[in-house]
């Protein structure tokens, strides 16, 4: 990874999420009626956050929310398009699974946006068995 970019685990600026956000793709693949501001409060309340930076400049983030001890869920990892094929969407993930294993959490899910569950799959995810299949609800 580049020198010049930086690990961050704090709530980025507003206006630097809703753009990544934006040009990522990442807000296509939401159900519902979010706006920036309500999509940006979810990842300002998520129990874990990190984003890393180019010159202070937001270039890809990700999220987890969890109990604290035995569940974690990843949702919304994102990188700019000018920089992916770089590593940085494999290092948000690095850093997630870092805290979880600080954590003891040992129970891990993910969302995938549409297309990508080949890169989790090299990453060591496995998709749920056919027998137990995740399910959702959009109210």
């Amino acid at each position: 990874m580049n020198v010049s970019y930086v690990i961050k685990k704090e709530v980025p600026p507003f206006e630097q999420f809703a753009a990544l956000h934006e040009a990522s793709g990442l807000h296509k693949s939401k159900k519902g009626n979010y706006t920036k501001e309500q999509l940006f409060e979810a990842a300002a309340n998520s129990w874990f956050r990190v984003g890393i930076y180019d010159n202070e400049q937001l270039i890809a983030f990700g999220r987890m929310i969890s109990d604290g001890i035995y569940q974690a869920l990843i949702c919304d990892v994102m990188v700019d398009p000018t920089y992916q094929n770089k590593g940085l969407g494999k290092q948000i993930i690095q850093e997630l699974l870092t805290k979880c294993k600080e954590s003891g959490i040992e129970s891990i899910q993910l969302f995938a946006a549409k297309g990508k569950h080949h890169f989790y799959k090299k990453l060591g995810f496995q998709e749920r068995e056919e027998d137990a299949p995740g399910m959702s609800l959009v109210m």
